[in-house]
């Protein structure tokens, strides 16, 4: 297996672990920055209008495509780890013979 191939396979479990373990907290984070935006910009307490909602649910995708990006970068660079290792005990074996 080369390296681009266990790259594709670390970033893809690497997203598989973000859905199954950070999805909920990085929009739930996200939608709480969107409402401390919301009231810096429209004063607080924030009254529920379509400029309110927008900033909330921009703050849950921000958080989400943020926090699923930098776990499926680490999962690529991880499965790339892994490639290069496995690779290191057979050019060891061909240097010593």
């Amino acid at each position: 297996m080369n390296r681009k191939t266990s790259t594709l396979i670390g970033a893809g479990l690497g997203l598989a672990l973000f859905m199954a373990i950070a999805l909920l907290p990085a929009m739930l984070y996200g939608g709480y920055a969107g409402v401390l935006l919301a009231g810096g910009v429209f004063g607080t307490p924030i009254q529920s209008t379509l400029f309110v909602r927008m900033f909330i649910i921009g703050g849950m995708i921000l958080g989400t495509i943020g926090v699923g990006s930098l776990f499926t970068v680490l999962g690529a660079i991880a499965g790339g780890g892994v490639s290069v290792l496995t690779e290191i005990p057979g050019k060891l074996a061909g240097a010593v013979k």
